[in-house]
Order: structure tokens, then sequence, then C-alpha cells
């Protein structure tokens, strides 16, 4: 395994790991989704390069464009829990209250 690969597994192992352990704000846990989603990103794009297939260069930028709307959404519901129930914070959220 290159260097390049391994880097790109532990970043995507470390960003799960994150959202496994450090779940006390939604704003960490959105974080966490960002960066899972750009270490799945670059190895994407750098993959299309480097096998010259013209037909999976799309594929990256459709990636992209569903991690933006993830992060718009996950902000919007960011804001409607801090208005709602006036912090980020994870435990104060349960599904059999909303």
């Amino acid at each position: 395994m290159s260097p390049l690969h391994f880097s790109f597994y532990s970043a995507f192992t470390f960003s799960s790991l994150g959202l496994a352990f450090h779940r006390t704000h939604l704003i960490s846990a959105l974080l966490c989704l960002e960066s899972m989603m750009l270490s799945m990103f670059i190895p994407l794009s750098i993959w299309s390069v480097e096998n010259q297939t013209p037909s999976f260069t799309l594929v990256p930028i459709l990636m992209l464009a569903f991690s933006a709307c993830e992060a718009g959404t996950g902000l919007a519901m960011l804001v409607a829990s801090t208005r709602t129930h006036g912090s980020d914070h994870l435990h104060n959220l349960n599904l059999l209250q909303c």
C-alpha cells in the first residue's frame, strides 16, 4: 500500500471514528461527515485522472454536489434545532419528543 493510499484510508477512518466517539455537538458531527466526504472526493478525482477515463470524470463532481447538498441540509437542521432546543448538544435531541 502506498503512503498516499494509506493517508486517504486513515483520513476516512479517523473521521468515522470522530463521528462515532465525539458526539456532543451537532456541528462536530457535521464536520466529521464533511471530512469523510472530502476524503472520498480526493481519491476519486485522482483515480479518474490516473486511469484517464473520460466517462468517470463526472463522478467526483456529482459527489461534490451531493456533499454540498448534505452540508446545506445539515446546517438547516443545526439552525432549526438551535432555535427549538436552545443549543446544538446532541443529548438534548430526542426522537420521541419531536
